[in-house]
Formats: structure tokens, C-alpha cells, sequence
């Protein structure tokens, strides 16, 4: 993957989750839970949603080829967007299928110190996977909120981790509520409440990544900071004068196109103007270091000269005189 801290951030989440994915079931086995059934049903798809993660990361370092010249640099999109669906069926579905049932025929819970042991260790490893995401994150962050961030990171691997590590502690609480209100009440019915809780939870994170990652795989382009500096970039003063316009697109989140039509003097020379291009090509990627692709044309500007607005015929068809 590009980024060191999002395979960071992936890998803490996947060694996180497959631990925590094993003591649930283990506890939900001596248990009976329906919520911790749920809780390791989704740490199952977490850890296999990192998995898929990872794949992406490294199917989109393959080179180009004439199939696909610009690369595969979107594979990571794919695979957040796989991820999203997972999440919601393997998870979410899942869930709320456990706490209709367990709603709907309840039974109390067994060995209590399972259940209570098993959600403490698990808050506490994804406390852990969730401050690495975080420190990631912060990295490229900048000023943004952290829903801005989410919804404009062009890197999907952390927004994924950490959406998917938020939920999964406010999924952790609610089935200590659930076993704690079980134990208190003697009644499953809270159990399978707090399993159905889970499932919303997970099928909410599901849509809102399901939601970014396909605006991401129909093409989003440069952000506007991005755009201003290229447009200073390729401005020399020279023979560079203007942007008539640009157009960008992401091609992956670390690869960004960028075809413009540049306006140059009717005088210059072919020579003039390709070393110019090439100048300008290369303030571009100093500028911003992402821009792998780029395509300019040459033209002149044209200006409009402006006349003098005729007076307005009048009904006779004839002009009328001041």
C-alpha cells in the first residue's frame, strides 16, 4: 500500500479484530449470548474486510498496461465499497436477524464471567486499534473535522478502520448493557435488544461507507486547494498566460489526472511552447506531488471585442434615434 499508516492502521485492526473475534465466540459458546454471537459475528467481518483492505492496497501497486493505462490504482476503491457490503450483510443482517430471535424467544444467559471477561478485553483491543487509526489519521487530517474528513479522505483504508473501530466500541457497550440488564432482570429479551442495537449500528456504518467509496469509484476530482495551486503552477507569465480550463480525477488516492487547456501568445514559437509545457509540467508536480498524469493543450485565448450596443428598432423595423 502507498500509505505506511494506513497499512499500519489496517494490519492493528486485523490482529485486533481476530483476537477479539475468537474470545467472543468462545464467551457467546459458554454464554449463550445472542449479543456476543452478533459481537464476534462482526469482528469476523472486520477482520475479513482488513483482509480485503490489504488485497486492494497491493492489487493497485500492479502496473499499467494496455488494458488498463492508467492503472489499478482504483482497486482500493473496490475495495472499500466490498468492504461496505460485508459489513452490512455478514454484520449488520446478521445482527438483526440474532436479536429478533432472541427477542422473540428469549433465555437467560449462563456463566455471566464469560461474557463480562470477554467485552472488557475487547474494549480494551479496540481501544487500542482505534488510537492507532486515529494517530494515522491525524497525519492527514489538517484542519478538517473529522466528518470532513471522512467524507473527503481520498484514501479509504482509515476512514474504513475507523468507522469500523467506532462502531465496534459503541457495538461493545451496548451488549454490556444488554448482559448486564439480562443478569439484572433475568430476562433475555435485553440481550437480543442489544443485539438488535448492534445491527442497526452496523448496517448505519455500512451505508455511510457504502456512500463515500461509491462517490470515489464514479471519479471524484482535485480539491480545491489542489486545483489553485496547479493553476498558479502552470501560469509561467511568459508564454504560459492562462488557464482556459482544467478538468482532474482521482485515478487512485495517491494518483491524480490532470488535462487543461492553457492559453499561450499567437506569436510564440512550437519550440516556445513545448518547452514551455514542460516547464509547466513540472511546476505542477512540485507543486502538488499527486499529479502523476498530466495533459495540456495549447491555444490562444480568444477576447470578444465588445461594440457598441445598436439602438432598438422600432415597430416599423427601423432603428430609433436618440
Amino acid at each position: 500500500m502507498s500509505s505506511g499508516s494506513s497499512a499500519r492502521a489496517v494490519v492493528a485492526a486485523l490482529g485486533a479484530n481476530l483476537a477479539i473475534a475468537a474470545s467472543k465466540l468462545v464467551a457467546f459458546g459458554f454464554s449463550g449470548s445472542s449479543s456476543m454471537l452478533a459481537e464476534g459475528i462482526h469482528s469476523v467481518a472486520d477482520s475479513g474486510n482488513q483482509v480485503l483492505l490489504l488485497i486492494g492496497g497491493r492489487k493497485s501497486e500492479r502496473e499499467p498496461t494496455e488494458e488498463h493505462p492508467f492503472g489499478y490504482g482504483r482497486e482500493r476503491y473496490v475495495s472499500g465499497f466490498l468492504v461496505a457490503v460485508v459489513l452490512f450483510s455478514v454484520g449488520g443482517l446478521f445482527a438483526l436477524y440474532e436479536g429478533y430471535q432472541k427477542i422473540k424467544s428469549p433465555h437467560p444467559l449462563e456463566n455471566l464471567a464469560w461474557p463480562l471477561g470477554v467485552l472488557g478485553f475487547a474494549l480494551v483491543a479496540e481501544s487500542f486499534s482505534f488510537r492507532t487509526a486515529i494517530s494515522a489519521a491525524r497525519q492527514l487530517r489538517g484542519r478538517q473535522s473529522w466528518v470532513g474528513f471522512i467524507r473527503h479522505a481520498k484514501a479509504p483504508e482509515l476512514p474504513v478502520v475507523l468507522l469500523e473501530d467506532f462502531g465496534a466500541l459503541i457495538g461493545l457497550l451496548f451488549a454490556l448493557i444488554g448482559v448486564v440488564l439480562t443478569a439484572v432482570t433475568h430476562s433475555g429479551v435485553w440481550d437480543g435488544v442489544a443485539t438488535l442495537a448492534i445491527g442497526f449500528l452496523l448496517a448505519g456504518a455500512a451505508v455511510i461507507l457504502g456512500i463515500e467509496t461509491k462517490s470515489l469509484l464514479l471519479g471524484e476530482g482535485a480539491s480545491e486547494q489542489q486545483v489553485r495551486r496547479i493553476c498558479a503552477a502552470l501560469v509561467d507569465g511568459d508564454v504560459v498566460t492562462s488557464v482556459i480550463h482544467m478538468r482532474t480525477l482521482h485515478l487512485g488516492p495517491d494518483e491524480l489526472l490532470v488535462a487543461a487547456k492553457i492559453g499561450v501568445e499567437h506569436d510564440d514559437t512550437a519550440e516556445q511552447v513545448a518547452r514551455a509545457i514542460d516547464a509547466a509540467e513540472a511546476r505542477v508536480r512540485a507543486a502538488v506531488p499527486i499529479a502523476t498524469v498530466i495533459y495540456l493543450e495549447p491555444d490562444i485565448r480568444r477576447t470578444v471585442e465588445k461594440t457598441p450596443a445598436e439602438p432598438a428598432p422600432d415597430d416599423a423595423g427601423t432603428p430609433q434615434t436618440p
